[in-house]
């Protein structure tokens, strides 16, 4: 079964540090390699948005608000993606969910909640 799963969400006060982990269960590294991979995440109300993404080639590309404070990495060999967020805001809480293109379809994750208090 293929599927992403993510991990590392929690409760952190503002300042504080995170690192997201996206797991590409049940890929063959055949298809994960070339993938390109991203972050998304959605704040209660708001729709879903763009936060990072990684192209195969290990190029980054990151949402204006979380420049400079997130990174994204990936880490073909274990088949995972992390999110290294710092230096994290209030308005950074929301619902974290690894994305990608793979196997004919759009995958999500199930999502990781970071919350984030003042």
């Amino acid at each position: 079964q293929v599927r992403l799963v993510e991990s590392g969400g929690g409760l952190v006060q503002a300042g504080g540090s995170l690192r997201l982990s996206c797991k590409a269960s049940g890929f063959i590294s055949s298809v994960f390699n070339p993938s390109d991979m991203a972050w998304y995440r959605q704040a209660p109300g708001n729709q879903r948005e763009l936060v990072a993404n990684i192209t195969s080639g290990g190029v980054t590309d990151y949402a204006g608000s979380v420049s400079g404070r997130f990174t994204i990495s990936r880490d073909n060999a274990n088949k995972r993606v992390y999110l290294q967020m710092n230096n994290l805001k209030v308005e950074d809480t929301g619902i974290y969910y690894c994305n990608t293109k793979a196997y004919g379809r759009v995958l999500w994750g199930q999502g990781t909640q970071v919350t984030v208090s003042s």
